[in-house]
């Protein structure tokens, strides 16, 4: 483990393997260990860096604005400074909005997506609800509502126990002003722009409950590759790591030559 200070805050990260770099970029209020089966996995081939976003994990968690913009400009640059030019991005939940951000804003540097049950193109419908819950957030019983929004959106009645109890404890070790920013930055990002303008290989991989428009994000993107994990919630990449780790692989193989 590891850290680089940008603009005073100080950004974790994990840097494991050897080989083309995978960038894995992890969801709100959660901390790059949510990616540690795929860390283990695929750095026996690739060089894996895995970042706790600011406001996350061991980063620092300043008073500020936490946007995606943001965030994506973080990845870029910690990008550079550890010398990667060109690797492959994954994200899980807002950070597939991440990635999806840094592929759009970086095009040279991003050689394949990778975007796992992504926050991406919600319904309009959803804006009151999201309101709502940003309201909350910011509300003194926003650590309460953190876990209960957790618990009853990001998980099936067949989830283990001990896993959703340990996603939800870290849940909520993020601070407040932290998770009611950055959820805020979720609603209104969209990505519709940025899948336009998206020109690398990538892979969307859908959960229950579902998440996203896919249709809308088929016709954002044709040429993307599109699946579906069984038997799992949210935290896919956690709940069924072999599912995630080999359709990734096969992804890779067939995309990028990997």
């Amino acid at each position: 483990m590891a850290y680089l200070t940008r603009d005073g805050v100080k950004l974790f990260y994990e840097d494991a393997g050897s080989g083309p770099p995978i960038v894995f970029v992890h969801g709100w209020t959660c901390d790059r260990s949510h990616f540690a089966p795929q860390a283990a996995h695929f750095s026996k081939r690739y060089r894996c860096i895995s970042v706790d976003l600011r406001g996350h994990g061991e980063s620092d968690k300043p008073e500020q604005a936490y946007t995606i913009g943001g965030f994506a400009e973080d990845v870029a640059w910690l990008c550079g400074e550890l010398g990667v030019s060109s690797a492959v991005f994954a994200g899980h939940s807002m950070g597939g909005a991440i990635a999806l951000a840094v592929a759009a804003a970086n095009p040279g540097l991003c050689a394949a997506l990778v975007m796992l049950d992504p926050a991406v193109l919600f319904p309009a419908e959803l804006q009151p609800l999201i309101a709502q819950l940003i309201a909350g957030f910011r509300s003194p019983d926003g650590p309460a509502l953190l876990r209960q929004f957790g618990s009853d959106r990001f998980f099936t009645p067949t989830s283990d126990a001990t896993l959703k109890a340990r996603v939800l404890d870290g849940m909520g070790r993020t601070p407040m002003h932290v998770a009611a920013s950055a959820f805020e930055s979720v609603g209104a990002f969209g990505g519709e722009a940025e899948l336009r303008a998206l020109r690398a290989p990538a892979l969307y991989v859908e959960a229950d409950p579902v998440l996203n428009r896919v249709e809308r994000l088929r016709e954002l993107c044709p040429n993307i590759v599109t699946g579906k994990t069984v038997g799992s919630g949210h935290f896919h990449q956690l709940e069924v790591p072999d599912q995630i780790n080999a359709m990734i692989e096969r992804f890779l193989a067939v995309s990028v030559g990997a």
